[in-house]
């Protein structure tokens, strides 16, 4: 079939603003046919994520073309085969980053979010059962961690979608799927956060909001957030933050905690500058989540005896620690029952012609969370 589709032919090498060079190219490609195991989605909505824009900055390399997007929304038109892993045509399903293949060692352990082959998958490219389902004249063009959501429609492997309910608005559901599962997950799976504890966040994107809204609902006594941007720190005081701080921010810590450090820090910003401060932010015995992605020459370079001597433990999380089909319905919940907000996040919702200039946007660090309606 026919779709539309915002695709990247090359990564990296694009001035800004983007607004003119365009690097993304909003034009029909051809979809196949779900395959047995797979679903075609009509989307619906789409959350712009630094994720998609590192690949197009060349921060993460990726095969080209690529049609972008991996935070999304839509409803089930179609099931390969008889595979469908329990949904149905006509659901509305949260599209998820990563496939959990559930027979590697990992998923097996029950650590789905470190599946090697669905990492493998994305990594090439492609979707889990292999090859790409996007094509042009030209040739084949790559799925978008095993996604693609910057298209009216998308074809994923039923491991990648978890159902939820039709009622939930197109543009809040869309977040679910990046957002609220890595910064949430971040903070209640990674980094075990317990009542009473407080917490230190730097970067208040998607992500580093999503955690904030975490650690309020996970009973934190206090925390402190750290943005460059005036606006995210004002909404991260209106959301539950007792102290915000424009840059590193040892002296406020210093005042808020009587340790000298937090309990928990969750590091959101991609930087080993940023990471470097994040670990000294906590107490003796502190925990420190990062969930941010630099660039792959950036180096972490600390003194040796830190973590022993002081006994802290760092923590790498991506996707949060978490499993889909089981904290996506969680996570709504708590949305439903008023203790995370995550409509707060939402910047703005517009039409997909715009996406160069939304990226433009999200380059600056202006916004939180866009999401556009490529329908």
């Amino acid at each position: 079939m026919k779709i539309t589709a915002a695709v990247l032919q090359q990564t990296g090498g694009h001035s800004l603003p983007y607004s003119d060079t365009k690097p993304l190219t909003v034009r029909e490609i051809t979809l196949d046919a779900p395959r047995p195991g797979e679903l075609l989605v009509r989307i619906d909505a789409a959350g712009l994520c630094h994720s998609d824009l590192s690949v197009i900055n060349g921060d993460r390399v990726r095969p080209m073309p690529m049609a972008l997007g991996h935070e999304a929304t839509g409803v089930v038109e179609a099931i390969g085969g008889d595979e469908g892993n329990g949904i149905a045509v006509g659901d509305r399903v949260v599209l998820v980053f990563l496939p959990a293949c559930g027979s590697c060692p990992r998923c097996r352990a029950g650590e789905t979010w470190l599946c090697s082959n669905g990492a493998a998958a994305n990594g090439a490219g492609s979707l889990l059962r292999g090859d790409c389902r996007l094509h042009d004249d030209h040739g084949d063009i790559h799925h978008h961690l095993g996604v693609s959501a910057f298209a009216t429609h998308a074809v994923v492997d039923a491991r990648s979608a978890v159902r939820v309910d039709n009622d939930i608005p197109a543009e809040i559901a869309a977040l679910f799927g990046c957002a609220v599962l890595t910064g949430v997950g971040a903070v209640i799976n990674s980094g075990d956060l317990r009542p009473g504890e407080g917490v230190v966040i730097y970067g208040l994107g998607g992500v580093g909001l999503s955690a904030l809204l975490g650690a309020r609902a996970g009973g934190a006594s206090r925390i402190i957030a750290i943005d460059p941007s005036d606006e995210k720190r004002a909404l991260a005081t209106e959301l539950g933050a007792v102290a915000c701080s424009p840059a590193d921010a040892a002296a406020v810590i210093a005042e808020q905690f009587h340790e000298g450090g937090a309990d928990l820090v969750i590091e959101t910003v991609g930087n080993s500058a940023v990471l470097r401060s994040a670990i000294a932010s906590a107490r003796r015995g502190g925990r420190i989540v990062t969930v941010g992605l630099p660039h792959p020459d950036q180096m972490l370079d600390l003194p040796a005896i830190t973590l022993v001597a002081e006994a802290k433990t760092l923590i790498g999380s991506y996707l949060g620690s978490c499993v889909p089909s089981r904290d996506i319905p969680r996570f709504i919940d708590m949305w439903r029952a008023g203790l995370l907000p995550v409509e707060r996040l939402l910047t703005s919702v517009s039409p997909m012609s715009e996406i160069n200039d939304l990226f433009d946007q999200l380059q600056s660090g202006r916004v939180i969370r866009q999401v556009v309606r490529p329908g």
